[in-house]
């Protein structure tokens, strides 16, 4: 019985790895695509699905609008609204070519990035109930 277990134990450790390998190689060939599309990841604190609905999602907006015309404004709401109504409220979208910024965000919400020559940062605030004592 004991010899069955061990082999039981041998074997599952085995699947994780090839789990665990798998998922490392899809990681590496997604960042690949985006690499390719010219996003560069700044900082980032975020999930991996996250993160890919923002470069996809940006991308397809900066593709969308006409050459040399930038809409910053545009282009922020429509990532915050996209991300609010996705993964809940609280999200916040700065875009543009040259801005500094310092935030504070809920753990696993932010993501600076860039697309061509256009930074990017989205983050999430947590969001308190008013205290109406």
């Amino acid at each position: 019985m004991e010899r069955a277990e061990e082999e039981l134990e041998k074997r599952s450790k085995f699947l994780k790895s090839l789990i665990k390998n798998k998922k490392t190689i899809e990681q590496q060939e997604q960042h690949q695509h985006f690499n390719n599309n010219n996003v560069k990841i700044r900082a980032c604190d975020m999930p991996l699905t996250l993160q890919n609905h923002a470069f996809r999602c940006a991308r397809h907006l900066l593709d969308s609008m006409p050459p040399k015309k930038l809409h910053t404004k545009r282009l922020a709401l429509t990532l915050k609204k996209e991300f609010d109504s996705t993964y809940g409220p609280a999200w916040h979208c700065i875009v543009g070519t040259s801005f500094g910024s310092y935030v504070t965000h809920s753990v696993g919400g932010f993501l600076y990035f860039s697309i061509d020559k256009v930074h990017i940062l989205l983050f999430k605030t947590t969001v308190e109930p008013l205290d109406h004592s």
